[in-house]
């Protein structure tokens, strides 16, 4: 009776220490597999670092920074590329490295363009990432011939540096450069009308003085003009005549 008794016992405590092993290695096994788990990695292209920061904290993820590169849609510090790519799956602690963009505007070097043709010239900028402004023809035998290039109204030296997405402006020659043109009267016009005129000739204005205080100076008249007009006098098209304002 009483090896019954302590065998009984011992069957309940190995019982016991069968279920307690069986539960300890459930739950190894459910911390194991929770471990392994793996997510889904979001799109952080276009988000800002202090959002990337929170999104990868909660998912409990890490990030490196690898480089820094320039886009001009996006912006400044955001998230440019990422690898691995959106919608990846990743496990817990998994590193994720991230290209930025700068916070800097990226710079062009002027190409030299002058005596190109117009749309050589256009095809180069566009390409830089510059942008084609203005186009003004300029009487000149070299037709569709690039004369200058211009930003903000200056000429531009090549290998100058410019913001990305610039203007710039350019003159272009008319291909009537050299042919000769009656040289206008422009006396007793105020300088808007000389102007028109001398374009219309397809001569060039040059340097406007005047002889009076400046607040006179929009009653001014041309009261000289350098070359000055004769009858059936000529001169070369794309030329410059410089006038002499005075108030009258």
């Amino acid at each position: 009776m009483r090896f019954l008794k302590s065998f009984g016992l011992n069957l309940f405590l190995v019982g016991i220490a069968i279920y307690l092993l069986v539960w300890l290695a459930a739950q190894a096994l459910s911390v194991y597999t929770r471990h392994g788990q793996s997510l889904t990695l979001p799109n952080l292209k276009g988000l800002k670092m202090e959002e990337v920061e929170q999104i990868l904290q909660e998912k409990k993820l890490r990030y490196v920074i690898t480089d820094t590169v320039f886009v001009d849609k996006l912006p400044k510090l955001a998230v440019a590329e990422q690898n691995p790519a959106p919608n990846s799956k990743v496990k817990e602690g998994r590193i994720i490295y991230l290209s930025i963009n700068s916070d800097a505007s990226a710079t062009i070097l002027m190409p030299n363009l002058i005596n190109s043709s117009l749309r050589y010239a256009e095809s180069v900028l566009t390409g830089m990432g510059l942008k084609v402004g203005t186009i003004t023809y300029k009487p000149d035998i070299a037709q569709n011939a690039v004369l200058d290039q211009l930003y903000n109204g200056q000429s531009l030296q090549p290998n100058m540096k410019l913001p990305k997405g610039s203007m710039i402006d350019l003159l272009v020659g008319d291909g009537s450069g050299g042919a000769l043109v009656a040289i206008p009267n422009l006396s007793g016009l105020n300088v808007q009308d000389a102007t028109k005129l001398i374009e219309s000739s397809l001569l060039t204005l040059g340097t406007v003085v005047y002889d009076c205080a400046p607040k006179d100076s929009l009653k001014a008249l041309v009261k000289r003009q350098n070359p000055p007009f004769k009858e059936g006098e000529t001169m070369r098209s794309g030329e410059i005549i410089d006038l002499y304002m005075a108030i009258p």
